[in-house]
């Protein structure tokens, strides 16, 4: 009997990404939330290449499409709700820890219709918001405010916060349509003012990347209610 083994290469990008989830709970867990949001960016750029090499190397398998769900939840359900109540929601008592997890079962949520569905899901777009695009809406606002030093308790920034955990949470398992980039084809030519576009937005992120990333972050976690109202 031949043994059975897995493949090694998309698996070691999962563990990063995984890794970096765990590592952004232990920074807020020590009031560094600034690194704790970076490493949850971290994370979601590793997720999104752990698929990508997996099926330029035509090593998908259905133990690497569990590992990276499992990977997921904690990377982008139970890191950015533990930052997001360690930094801002602890303050408000019952209501911030309910907001925390309506944000993590909505990642839940999202990982497990999206596992059920995988085969039926139209791959020009995702039928709600991804546990990463959500994990970039929370982390890029705790990242925003603390690279700019702006002190929690002001400008109502834990009620602020709870709205941005119960909006992404809910987003997460509504029905709204998003863009899913799947089309992009990395080995089609494409014209020379797209590399400049490419140069462009490297230019527009190294400017500011906390307040350009918030921006985008916020952007693409928009653009589903405004395609599915032109829709409407």
């Amino acid at each position: 009997l031949r043994r059975r083994g897995i493949y090694l290469l998309p698996k070691l990008f999962t563990t990063a990404a995984l890794f970096a989830g765990f590592y952004a709970i232990v920074q807020a867990m020590n009031q560094r939330y600034d690194i704790a949001a970076m490493a949850i960016l971290v994370a979601m750029v590793l997720d999104g290449l752990d698929g990508r090499v997996a099926r330029m190397t035509r090593t998908q398998s259905e133990f690497g499409a569990q590992y990276d769900s499992l990977s997921d939840m904690v990377s982008f359900g139970a890191a950015p709700a533990l930052v997001m109540y360690e930094w801002a929601l602890k303050g408000l008592g019952r209501f911030g820890w309910i907001a925390a997890f309506v944000y993590c079962a909505g990642a839940a949520l999202r990982l497990a219709r999206f596992n059920v569905n995988l085969e039926v899901v139209d791959n020009g777009f995702f039928q709600r918001l991804p546990s990463p695009a959500g994990a970039a809406l929370v982390a890029g606002f705790v990242w925003l405010v603390q690279d700019n030093k702006i002190p929690v308790d002001e400008y109502r920034l834990p009620w602020i916060a709870a709205f941005v955990a119960l909006y992404t949470g809910l987003t997460m398992v509504s029905n709204v349509p998003f863009y899913s980039f799947k089309d992009i084809n990395f080995r089609r030519a494409v014209p020379f003012w797209a590399i400049l576009l490419v140069v462009l937005a490297f230019v527009l992120v190294s400017f500011d990347p906390p307040i350009v990333l918030f921006v985008l972050f916020w952007a693409y976690g928009l653009s589903g209610y405004v395609m599915w109202f032109v829709r409407r």
